[in-house]
């Protein structure tokens, strides 16, 4: 565990890379699905604020044994013993979820133990990781050790506030803060003090394949709740409607994605990177949220929600504002400039959501107002096919 070799050519994700994201996709599901029903019981507070915790917790787990993976990945017994145990807590923390959305929704202690029990297993076997990689790295040995030592000190935290059962919010953020700000600051100093061996090429398809597992899900979740409000109401021309936006939108999404070679850009950004792999975290909940709020449409189609057309249609249009923003702010930040196609595609993207909001405020029925929501990634689509590869060349070759 000396370190792989960051120049590696052709260097991709292995099967247990991808047996490894399942489980956390899984994760994703419930927080999906707890969202979505906490969002059509019009208990907005609850169900942003519990989505948000749950999908940072997610995101930031697998942020962690990603990187480590791209560098030291030496896929003998060891590590791949090490990384079924990740898989397990991962697991634990899918269990985890509905317990700690019923604790804030009943405005009570905030039960976060299921939860910070399953992120114990991952990050004990993390630290394992790291630790055998200083022991066996000279060369990156402060590296991992920085690592391992952030760990420990937030997951200190993290079982801190669980077990002190606090219903304070404002403890609750704050501990969120200063524990996550522990993980996330100290990898930046280490890997530029110290440097590591990440391949930007597997990073970029990393989180490539992540997208399209949580798509995966969307689709997965699209079809169910349909099946479900089917088999209450029957077909319908909204049942209909719906299935052909979520697929449509799930698509746009990943067409979109796609555009931008990413490997390229952080290769050639490597100290930008990190706005990379944070940014991510926002472009993964995102789109686990708009899957959610998919899942609200299907519960009004079915009549089992309070919530309404305006706020199904605003439940799937906010998650995809934010993907949109995100998505172009990272090809920026990675630029290092302001890219004015990008914010004009931003705009595009956003004003035909805003028309998706106001044609279901003037009384359009949900099915029409969502496809109108699912045009929204075909404007970046369409602009690219047509000539915007050339910008995206051109800074391929300025970079």
């Amino acid at each position: 565990m000396s370190g792989r070799d960051p120049d590696e050519i052709g260097r991709s994700a292995t099967p247990l890379e991808l047996l490894f994201d399942l489980a956390f996709v899984v994760a994703f599901a419930q927080a999906g699905d707890a969202f979505a029903h906490l969002v059509a019981e019009e208990h907005l507070s609850t169900a942003i604020g519990g989505f948000l915790f749950t999908a940072v917790a997610i995101c930031w787990a697998w942020i962690n044994f990603s990187w480590f993976a791209s560098g030291f990945d030496t896929d003998d017994w060891v590590f791949r013993a090490l990384t079924i145990v990740q898989m397990a807590g991962a697991i634990v923390v899918a269990l985890g979820v509905a317990p700690l959305f019923e604790s804030i929704d009943h405005g009570g202690v905030l039960d976060n133990r299921v939860l910070v029990a399953g992120y114990i297993v991952m990050r004990v076997a993390m630290v394992a990781q790291w630790l055998r990689a200083a022991s066996q790295s000279p060369t990156y040995r402060r590296t991992a050790l920085t690592y391992a030592g952030s760990i420990l000190i937030a997951q200190i935290g993290w079982v801190a506030l669980a077990v002190a059962q606090t219903s304070s919010v404002v403890l609750v953020v704050l501990a969120a803060v200063v524990c996550y700000g522990v993980e996330m600051i100290a990898p930046i100093y280490a890997k530029r003090r110290w440097g590591m061996p990440w391949n930007a090429e597997h990073i970029a398809e990393r989180y490539g394949l992540l997208l399209i597992i949580t798509l995966g899900e969307v689709i997965l979740g699209t079809v169910a709740a349909v099946a479900s409000a089917v088999e209450h109401v029957g077909w319908s021309q909204e049942s209909i409607l719906l299935v052909v936006a979520g697929t449509l939108l799930t698509f746009g999404i990943w067409w979109d994605y796609y555009i931008i070679p990413f490997a390229h850009f952080i290769e050639r950004r490597r100290h930008r990177a990190w706005m990379f792999a944070y940014g991510h975290i926002l472009i993964f909940a995102s789109v686990a949220a708009f899957g959610g709020g998919i899942h609200v449409a299907a519960y009004v189609v079915e009549g089992e929600a309070t919530i309404g057309v305006v706020g199904a249609v605003l439940a799937v249009v906010i998650p995809l504002a934010i993907f949109t923003i995100v998505y172009f702010g990272i090809y920026s930040a990675l630029m290092g400039r302001v890219d004015m196609l990008h914010v004009n595609l931003a705009v595009g993207m956003l004003a035909v959501l805003v028309l998706a909001v106001v044609a279901a405020v003037t009384g359009v029925s949900l099915g029409w107002s969502l496809l109108i929501v699912a045009a929204a990634p075909y404007v970046t689509v369409v602009v690219y096919e047509s000539w915007g590869y050339q910008h995206v060349a051109a800074d391929v070759e300025a970079v």
